[in-house]
């Protein structure tokens, strides 16, 4: 069966053919890959076709497909039962593994996914504040719960609409959307609403492509946080122990009130969080009045996924190092064979994350973003396949190097580049 027919067979039966929608492969005008199993660096569909992959399960995989440490701890939890609805001792050590390194956070709240992890968030923020707007900003995506769909209106301090069909309109005029890096649009939201009971923010934002936060600006979001008595919420599903071990706080030392993790906390098994102070996430049930649960939450394998994720990533020496330099090896080699071909590139990496879009100028917020040409984005994208290299299939995803990659994984993908500059 080829890719095509794996296709046309799935979309009989699920929604849009896949069970998320970049996976669709629609932004790339191509039909998504079948994957059959993974290896190290390597996909591979069901042709059983290598690939080398930048996707990573779209970063999970810190340690590549089928890291050997990772599923001897999930094998071994298995073998004791799936799930229990009740307390373990794994989700207790998984937890003491993520705090100690971060001063500002006491406790956690495991859930299964991003979208549940930044959802229970924003109702803990509104619980302890006391306030019902949030804010946030164009461009970052914080999951799919109603709060957080939602798309900037004509201007920063207007209401703000609903970004997809069953979203409330009188959901949406709770959320106000901010421009990315500009704090003067923050500013201009907190000088008309009153009532802002948290800011939410990826400060290395992955969903508008690869966008660093800049210091200053979410230095200055921090105070205005501060003296608005406004919880400020940092989005590290993605960045958590992928920018760095400690994520964004490595490079911005700023603490947040919350922070949201996931993706390398569960190893490549569904598992995300939200911590804050003690004084904050006691506000929680069964301590406090702020509902939150779920069936699944800290379940063992995800636990045991995620302890030796964490464990890993602490104890192996260089890690980050070695992956930053692959990523800007990546980025600084693409970027100049695109000024080769005269072909207009942006690139930028951040620890083992790495992006790029075809763009003139650089990309500092979601409307610079989409000056980028997708067109182009899309030939690229189907050559690069062609050329056995798997790539976010969206401009406005984020790429990720793994520790199964070396200088010759970079080296291949430069050339296979090289190659797909070419056809453009």
């Amino acid at each position: 069966m080829t890719n095509k027919q794996a296709f046309e067979e799935s979309s009989k039966f699920i929604a849009g053919g896949v069970n998320s929608p970049v996976r669709a492969f629609l932004n790339v005008q191509s039909n998504p890959l079948f994957i059959d199993h993974g290896k190290g660096a390597y996909i591979y569909d069901i042709n059983n076709e290598a690939y080398i992959d930048y996707v990573q399960s779209w970063g999970p995989l810190l340690f590549g497909h089928c890291d050997k440490d990772i599923q001897n701890a999930c094998i071994k939890a298995l073998k004791k039962g799936s799930s229990f609805g009740a307390p373990t001792l794994l989700e207790t050590e998984l937890a003491k593994l993520i705090l100690e390194s971060f001063p500002h956070l006491d406790k956690i709240r495991f859930v299964n996914s991003g979208t549940e992890a930044t959802m229970s968030a924003i109702r803990l923020a509104r619980g302890y504040t006391k306030k019902d707007k949030i804010l946030k900003f164009e461009g970052c995506y914080h999951g799919h719960s109603d709060s957080l769909l939602v798309s900037a209106g004509s201007g920063a301090a207007t209401f703000n609409s609903p970004s997809s069909l069953g979203v409330l309109k009188d959901v949406a005029k709770q959320t106000l959307v901010a421009t990315y890096n500009d704090i003067e649009s923050v500013k201009e939201l907190f000088h008309k609403h009153k009532d802002i009971a948290c800011v939410i923010i990826e400060p290395i934002a992955g969903n508008m492509g690869l966008v660093k936060g800049e210091i200053n600006f979410l230095k200055e979001l921090a105070k205005i946080c501060k003296d608005n008595e406004t919880l400020l919420i940092f989005d590290e599903v993605m960045s958590g122990f992928r920018a760095s071990f400690l994520g964004s706080y490595a490079i911005n030392k700023i603490e947040a009130d919350i922070v949201t993790f996931g993706k390398v906390i569960g190893g490549g098994m569904p598992a995300a969080a939200f911590a804050a102070k003690a004084e904050i996430m006691d506000y929680l049930s069964p301590l406090g009045g702020v509902y939150q649960a779920g069936t699944l939450s800290g379940n063992p394998l995800a636990m045991a996924a995620g302890i030796a994720s964490i464990s890993k990533a602490k104890n192996t020496k260089n890690l980050y190092t070695k992956l930053e330099k692959l990523a800007k090896k990546l980025t600084l080699g693409l970027k100049q064979l695109a000024k080769e071909k005269g072909i207009a590139l942006q690139t930028s990496y951040v620890g083992s994350m790495f992006g790029y879009f075809f763009n003139e100028n650089e990309v500092k917020n979601y409307q610079d973003a989409l000056k980028s040409d997708l067109k182009l984005f899309a030939k690229f994208h189907q050559n690069m396949i062609k050329n056995k290299i798997y790539l976010a299939p969206s401009s406005f995803e984020t790429g990720f190097i793994c520790s199964k990659m070396t200088q010759k994984t970079i080296d291949i993908t430069l050339e296979a580049a090289k190659e797909s500059f070419k056809k453009l």
